[in-house]
């Protein structure tokens, strides 16, 4: 059943760049939100723009055709696997979230295409049942490149020790080497903003929520890991944009930091 009368992060987020499959409490914590962080929307789209960003340069300059798509949220255009098959056909997608909106929106979209795509409902934190279900073992377990996909979901993991961190080790671990991730995180160095929006988050969701954390421990999620495509980790807006004219946020109170980078 669908909770209409709490807020959910996928919903809150497909109604700032613009969905409609959302409700009035999604659009009223929306509202209380911008108050906190007014650049909110433009980062939303910021780093939607980025997945596809993202996804495109591994399609055509790495030529990944697997693709692993952690806390995928609601259908939006272009999707993950529209992306990767404007480059080739044949790629490969399995989306991976535990929102009941999600799931059925999705299943609803791939239903006539599940030769090369699949929606898992789980907990993406359930790392070793996701590459054990069927799904990921015919569409991605076969030795060829992945491209994990960890795109503004990290923050809704609480800290419980190392627990994200670990977590994009873990998936780095089972990927054959040469596969990438592609990460990117609500961050900020501003101790004010990140207490009042983790706990504003962490009310309205009944604690399904992690925390903003700094732009130091995002990049803690890149150790190990060989960046591609941008020099450096960053505010996602700079990595490889398309044109001067994509959007940007007048302030950044917080920002979606993140990068692409390769599994050794």
């Amino acid at each position: 059943m669908i909770d209409v009368s709490t807020p959910s992060v996928a919903r809150m987020y497909d109604y700032l760049i613009g969905g409609t499959d959302n409700y009035a409490c999604d659009r009223a914590a929306c509202a209380q939100l911008l108050e906190m962080a007014p650049s909110t929307r433009e980062l939303a789209l910021i780093n939607r723009a980025f997945l596809v960003r993202a996804v495109r340069y591994l399609a055509q300059e790495k030529g990944v055709r697997r693709f692993l798509d952690h806390g995928s949220g609601l259908p939006t255009r272009p999707n993950v696997h529209q992306v990767a098959r404007d480059v080739d056909p044949a790629s490969r997608v399995v989306y991976i979230d535990n929102d009941p909106l999600v799931i059925a929106h999705g299943r609803v979209m791939l239903e006539e295409d599940l030769a090369k795509t699949a929606v898992i409902e789980a907990d993406f934190r359930d790392t070793g049942e996701i590459f054990d279900t069927p799904e990921v073992q015919r569409l991605i377990a076969d030795g060829e490149p992945v491209a994990a996909l960890f795109v503004s979901v990290l923050h809704c993991i609480p800290d419980d020790g190392e627990r994200p961190w670990q977590l994009v080790r873990d998936v780095a671990r089972r990927l054959p080497s040469g596969s990438y991730m592609v990460i990117s995180q609500l961050a900020s160095d501003d101790p004010t903003l990140r207490d009042e929006v983790t706990d504003f988050m962490a009310n309205i969701t009944g604690n399904r929520w992690g925390r903003v954390r700094t732009t130091a421990e995002v990049t803690r999620y890149f150790d190990d890991l060989e960046l591609v495509g941008h020099d450096t980790i960053d505010e996602v807006s700079r990595w490889r944009p398309d044109t001067d004219l994509g959007p940007r946020q007048a302030t950044q109170e917080w920002v979606e930091y993140g990068a692409v980078a390769r599994v050794p």
